[in-house]
């Protein structure tokens, strides 16, 4: 194809030729995709419910939650329906559209754990001034950045790439990423998008400095900390935090800073799924594992939702289950 004006669709690359293990294939990824919105959709719940925790720190774990919901649904639901079908084709314009999503959320995500190391470092370097420092305007600031943030990079990332030339419309992945479409670049433009990936590269190490000067000073604040368990409550706010952030470091610079190959290779596509799949999968486990509030929140509402649907035909159980009804609910932070 001589220019990427020409290309009308994209041909992604399957999973199988066979269509028995294509259902396999989508099975594998509806269970998947329906325990990572499971999960994050339950971070997102018990945190608006529970008014113990309307703090700065939850408030961004929502938003994490809510950046990891989309970012598995651009490229999982689409891959799940194209290995259902059988079909791998996607237009020129839902391949700009994927990639313009994907970059942003992932982006936004990176922004915002940024954002959340700040909010640790102020909550145990500061603990007298926290809620001065980390009120409610900044906490929106804070968030609204990290958005418009990754809104921009997005759309300088997705323009840079859609600029240059491409040779074929066979992309080697599940879904349109930027290193495979780069590999069918005619290579002229190619030096713009060299540019972009030098000033990523710049975001990403400044961010990641940032975090790791930021935990430096934590980490030295907490061992001041004379009593063994005032350590591990401080601990225990930052670790969560600290998986997730190497998670998502570890998994995107395998995924970008890997040799390139011309020729289609299994372990782009593993390290594909690993960057779609397990960040959004994995980062409300490892805060509900780590992080007592968000456990007993989740026990509490759970409970509650139990309780409250209890009836009975006898007047007196009835006025029994109504007593303790209410004082559930006043347990749970409803009356």
């Amino acid at each position: 194809m001589p220019n990427s004006s020409t290309v009308t669709t994209f041909l992604l690359l399957g999973f199988s030729d066979t269509w028995e293990q294509n259902v396999l294939y989508f099975v594998l990824l509806l269970v998947i995709y329906l325990a990572a919105l499971i999960a994050n959709f339950l971070i997102i719940l018990v945190v608006s419910l529970d008014q113990q925790l309307h703090t700065p720190m939850y408030f961004f774990l929502v938003n994490l939650s809510v950046l990891d919901l989309g970012s598995i649904s651009v490229t999982i639901p689409n891959a799940m329906i194209n290995s259902l079908l059988n079909t791998w084709e996607i237009s020129h314009f839902g391949c700009v559209a994927q990639v313009y999503s994907l970059i942003f959320l992932l982006a936004s995500d990176y922004f915002l754990l940024t954002g959340m190391a700040y909010d640790r470092y102020v909550a145990i370097c500061d603990p007298l001034h926290y809620e001065t420092v980390m009120d409610r305007k900044v906490c929106i600031k804070m968030a609204t950045s990290a958005w418009v943030a990754g809104l921009l990079y997005s759309g300088l990332h997705t323009g840079s790439t859609f600029a240059i030339t491409f040779c074929s419309n066979v992309i080697n992945q599940f879904f349109c990423e930027i290193p495979q479409l780069l590999k069918i670049s005619c290579d002229n433009l190619y030096l713009i998008e060299v540019g972009v990936l030098v000033f990523s590269a710049f975001i990403v190490f400044s961010c990641f400095s940032f975090i790791i000067v930021s935990y430096v000073h934590i980490f030295k604040s907490v061992l001041r900390i004379p009593t063994t368990q005032g350590r591990n409550k401080a601990f225990s706010t930052c670790v969560p935090h600290l998986i997730v952030v190497s998670l998502f470091v570890s998994i995107a610079s395998f995924t970008y800073l890997k040799p390139n190959s011309r020729s289609p290779s299994d372990l782009d596509l593993v390290f594909a799924i690993l960057y779609s799949v397990v960040p959004p999968l994995m980062n409300p486990v490892i805060y509900t594992m780590r992080n007592r509030d968000i456990r007993v929140a989740l026990w509490k509402m759970f409970q509650c939702g139990i309780f409250s649907r209890r009836k009975t035909r006898f007047p007196l159980i009835n006025l029994i289950t109504r007593c303790d009804l209410l004082k559930e609910k006043v347990f749970c932070g409803i009356a």
